[in-house]
This record gives structure tokens, sequence and C-alpha cells, in this order.
């Protein structure tokens, strides 16, 4: 059986395979209209009619609420809170835009319905649910055209009786139903009233995608990737399609870190750059987790990588504003148009202005399968110079300037302004347009290493066959220091522990190789949000550790809460590995050197050679100017690089 990896991006969708002992790649163009049809098309391509287990990052749950093409959702809550979802916090995304109006949400008021019936903070029912007042709810349902519900009632995290009810009266009318309790058993009904609409806005169409997938894949085991690093059945991803909103970026994150962990590298700046954004993630040994995320301003608290994504790359387009000032995305020609070089657009892009400069070989373009066109994009470099009034090699430079100026950008936000130091860490380069900016920006943010893996194009499909099978669960307890025991968070850590061990034991994994994690989301008396401690030993030390690091500071006066639990339940399934060269060799192999180019450094053209990644042996030294052809990506190596060939094809560079 082959394990297959597949990544869909909005420019290409990337595979990663193994066949027995070797390793492949295949990378397609993505089908926006429907991207079930690249990846079908791509498992075909790889496997024929032999049997294949695949691991899917899909971004169909997020281009759903970007694009906002869900399904027709409404909401039921508490009568009174109905709107709960549309006044949601004081904060404004443009604090100083006296003008500033919130977008229409996307469960619009005459489909949020407010029931009679309530629960208290302590769980006890102090108003009866009233099936009478209901049918009326459940007619109007009917009649609207819903195929979605989702369900939030005050307090169900600690009763769920109403609830359960109400979803029972809702299957019997045959329209799918999240439920809260289920989704986030968090106090804070605003977040956990979002993240279940959220739920039911996109998981219809995750079903849909699924179920095409699993048609195509008969008895195949199919697992999706979930935004925490790790993955899950199809079936789960399919009633809880808002774990997967980041799944794509989290497997490059996965992947980074297990390949930089295997090559001694453990505090890593990723850097992901594909055709249409950037995605960059600080990992200080483990990979970092979030709960407070958003997209399109619409709070989501599932546990996710956390990664900060920009609107620059490869088919990012530039463009004269009505100054004359040169700007660069966040609008990418994506893969339909796509860039000019690409032979169907009309608006110069990221990577126009890289080929402009020498910097991509047109006819070792994705190994040689798609060639690039040069013959409009010189006459539309410059017109555009002419009207910006710098030479041609000047505004393809100041492309890639700004370009690379957004994507420092990001990174500072990640590090700097988290107290930590970008020197101190190595940069993992990766995604299909990646290489060609990472030594700038290395250079820019005075990073001294840089790592650029094998295949690096196609990183995030191979963090997702190197996921673990991961579920999280939490639940809101509100205690504090001096009503709490270590022995009394053991009880109640045990019913989510033994929920955790049974859904693995379904996923298939024996109770010795389940691996359970438990933290605590802690505060101080007073404070409004809450940090993840891990579970054992001194916890409540390990929290002011944790508080000062973070914010300088901590305050032994107060009394220290805890909020929530979290438990996390890890399946360990068999990972591909990747083989360790035996001898390392200085000598580059003559087949290695394909050939001499031109490419502009500075302004300035220098003649540089043009290697085959490939034909690269561990203990070659690799210095710039130097450009890299391999199947997924270009790496263009400026003269303030040197760098060698790890014992495991890796390239590390070191930044002078």
């Amino acid at each position: 059986m082959l394990i297959v990896g597949v990544d869909t991006g909005g420019t290409f969708t990337d595979f990663i395979y193994k066949d027995g002992d070797k390793w492949g790649v295949h990378k397609r163009l993505s089908t926006p209209h429907d991207p079930s049809e690249a990846v079908i098309n791509g498992i075909k391509h790889i496997a024929g009619d032999r049997r294949v287990q695949v691991v899917h990052g899909s971004t169909v749950a997020t281009n759903a609420i970007l694009e906002r093409k869900g399904v027709k959702t409404a909401l039921i809550s508490n009568e009174g809170f109905e709107d709960v979802i549309q006044i949601g916090r004081q904060n404004r995304s443009d604090l100083y835009d006296l003008s500033f109006c919130k977008k229409p949400h996307i469960v619009p008021p005459e489909l949020r319905f407010g029931i009679t019936g309530r629960i208290d903070h302590e769980g006890n029912e102090i108003e009866p649910f009233s099936e009478e007042k209901v049918q009326n709810i459940l007619t109007k349902i009917k009649e609207s055209g819903v195929e979605s519900v989702a369900l939030c009632l005050l307090f169900s995290y600690l009763n769920s009786v109403h609830e359960n009810r109400m979803r029972e009266l809702l299957d019997g009318i045959g329209v799918p139903v999240s439920v809260s309790h289920e989704i986030l058993a968090e106090f804070r009904e605003f977040e956990r009233t979002s993240t279940t609409v959220i739920n039911a806005y996109v998981s219809p169409k995750m079903t849909r995608y699924l179920t095409k997938l699993q048609k195509t894949l008969g008895d195949d085991p199919l697992r999706i990737m979930q935004s925490n690093g790790g993955s899950i059945s199809a079936e789960t991803a399919m009633s809880e399609s808002v774990r997967t909103i980041l799944s794509g970026p989290a497997g490059g994150a996965v992947g980074a870190h297990a390949i930089g962990k295997m090559a001694g590298y453990d505090r890593l700046i990723t850097f992901d750059m594909g055709g249409t954004s950037s995605d960059v993630a600080l990992i200080n040994e483990e990979l970092p987790l979030t709960l407070e995320s958003a997209i399109e301003d619409y709070p989501v608290k599932v546990p996710m990588i956390d990664i900060h994504t920009v609107g620059a790359g490869g088919g990012s387009i530039a463009r004269l504003d009505e100054g004359g000032s040169l700007t660069v995305g966040p609008e990418s020609a994506g893969a339909d148009p796509g860039p000019i070089c690409y032979g169907k657009g009309t608006e110069i892009t990221v990577t126009d202005a890289n080929l402009y400069l020498g910097r991509l070989i047109p006819e070792h373009f994705l190994g040689g399968e798609m060639s690039l066109k040069t013959d409009k994009l010189n006459a539309a470099i410059e017109a555009m110079a002419e009207q910006a009034g710098l030479s041609p090699v000047e505004l393809a430079e100041g492309i890639l300037d700004i370009a690379n100026t957004n994507m420092e950008r990001a990174i500072r936000v990640i590090s700097v302004e988290r107290g930590f130091d970008p020197r101190e860490f190595t940069m993992f380069s990766f995604g299909g347009a990646g290489g060609m900016h990472c030594a700038f920006l290395a250079k820019l943010l005075s990073i001294p290493k840089l790592f650029i893996p094998n295949n690096p194009g196609i990183l995030s499909a191979v963090g997702m066959v190197m996921a673990d099978v991961i579920k999280d669960y939490s639940l809101t307890i509100m205690r504090d220091q001096h009503n709490t025991t270590g022995a009394d968070l053991e009880k109640l850590f045990a019913p989510l522990e033994k929920q955790g061990r049974a859904d693995l034991s379904e996923e298939g994994f024996a109770d010795e190789d389940i691996i359970v994690e438990r933290f605590l989301d802690m505060r101080y008396q007073g404070q409004s949000f809450e940090i993840i401690v891990p579970f054992g030993g001194d916890w409540i030390e390990e929290f002011s550790r944790l508080h000062e690091q973070n914010y300088g500071y901590r305050n032994n006066d107060k009394t220290v809460e805890i909020v929530n639990i979290r438990l996390r339940t890890k399946g360990m399934p068999v990972k591909p590995e990747f083989p360790e060269a035996g001898d390392l060799t200085a000598d580059m192999p003559e087949e290695a050197l394909i050939g001499m180019t031109e490419t502009v450094f500075d302004s300035t053209k220098m003649e540089t050679r043009i290697l085959d990644r490939e034909k690269l042996l561990p203990g070659n030294k690799v210095d710039g100017p130097a450009i890299i052809i391999e199947y997924s990506s270009t790496l263009v190596i400026p003269p303030f690089a040197k760098g060698e060939v790890d014992p495991y094809g890796n390239l590390i560079f070191d930044i002078e």
C-alpha cells in the first residue's frame, strides 16, 4: 500500500508518496472550481490501480469562510441571546475608523432563534425546556431551506440535557446539527457560539467533498489534517470541520519540526511561501499552539498551530497605485490565470519578477513539465517600468524588495514582538516559492543559518504523512489554587482521558500505544485571558514562570485561577523514515552542474552556476551565487550565502 500526503494550495496541489523504500513527489495545478479534481487525478497518476493510504490537508473549509460560500445556516440559542454572534466583543479590527461597520454575519437575523429553557452556571436546570414553543422554530427552519444548524445554549458544557433534546428534534426534520458542548466545551458564549456557527457553516461542504474523495478511494483509508498538527478520520472531519481550517499550513509546521529535529535543529523560524500567501511560525523546541485564532474576524477557539499569514506569494500581483507608487499583493493571480510567464496571465507577479532577473530557469520549471514563457513578460515589465520612471531591472528588484519586506514584517510579529531574537534561530524555508526569497529574508533579519529540506515545495504534504493522530478535549472548571488540589484535577481529567482513549481505540490504536498529555488554562485573578500550562509537578510555579517569560513579571501575592482543563490524546501511526547517508564527500559530481546563466543580484549581472539538486551528494559544498533546480522548487543562492549538503540531503547555509 502506498502512503500518500496531499496538500491543496491556492496555486498548486502537492503530493508526496512512499512506494516501498522509494520516495516520490508530484505537483499539479489546483482546480479551484472543484479541489477534488486535482486531488483525485493526482492520486490516480501516482497509484494507478494500487491501494493507497491518504493523509490530506484541505482548503475547503478555509475557502468557504473566506469567500462566504458556506451553506445556509441557522443558529439556535437561549431566548434573549440570539444576537450574541453579531454583538461580539467591544474590540474592533480598525480602531480609528470612525465609519467602521461590521460585515453582515454569515447567519442573518431572520435565521437566529431563541428557545425557552435555562441551565445555570453550576449546571442546574432553572427553567424547563419547552418542546411546545420549539415546534414553531422547527417549522421556520424547514420552510426557509436551512442546510445546517448551530446549536449553542448557555452552560451546556456543564449540563447538555437541553442541547441533546433539541438535537433530537432537529434530527427529526433531517437537518445537520453542530452542537456546542461537543465542538467546544468551554465558557465565553460568544467564542463558543462563533466556533459552533463556523463548524455548522462549513461542515456540509466538507462532507460533500470528502464523500466524493471516499467514493473514489473505496476502502482505502483517508485521514484529514487538522489545524493542531494532528490528523483525524474523514468521518470526524465531516462533523468537526472547524478543526481543519488551517490544515495546510499546519502540515508544513509539522514537517519542519520533524525534519529539523532529525537534523539537530529544534529552534526554527519556518517560512512557507506558496503561490498565494506566505505562512511563518516560530518553533522553540515544540510546536506553538494558540487558542485565540480568528478567520475573517470570526473567533475560532479550537487548538491551532500558531501560524501568521501574509498575502505575499509567487502569484502576488504588482501594480502602480494612483500616486505612482509600486504595490505588491495581497491580490494573487493564483493558478488561473496565473503569472504572465504561465501563458495566460496579464498582470506582473512576483514570479514574473524572479524570471526577469534570471532567478528562474524556464526549461527546468517543475522538472521541465511546465515551460515558462518570456515573450509577453519582457514587454509588460518594460511598459510598467516606463510608467514608473524606473529601469526594467529596478522595477523587478523593487517588486521583490516589497514582497520581502512584507514577509520580513510577518516574521518580526512572531519573533521580535514576542520577545524572541531571530538571530538565535535557524530559518527553515519551504513552499514552492520559498527558495527564491529565503536567503534575502534571512539577511534582512540577521538570521545566521538557513535550512532548506529536500523537496521544499511539497513539505506541507511531507508533514501530513509525519503527523500523529491527535484528539483534543477541554472543559471549563473555574477553580483556584485555594479550593483545588492536584488530586482534584486528576479526578476531573479522568472522564476526558476515558473519552480520548475510547476515541483513539475506534481509530485502531491499542491502549498502550496512546499518549496522553494534560494541560491547564491558568491566569491571575482579575485577568481576562489565560496561558496554557502543562499539568504535573509544581503547576502553580510553572504558571508563574511562563507568565514571567511571556509578560515580564510574576505576582506571587495574586490568587491563581484554573479556568479550563485540556487533554490531548495521541496515536502514533507508522511513519516513513528518512535514511541518513553513510559517507560525506566534498567532491561534487560533474553531472550536478547543468550549466551557467546570468542572474541579477544588487542590480549587477553575475555568472551563476545552475545545479541539479538530485545530483548533489551529502558533504558537497554549495556557495553562492548559484541556482539549484529541483522538481518542486527553485533555490536562489546569492553571493552572501555559503553552505553544504547534510547527511539527510538537506541544504544548510551560513548567511554572511
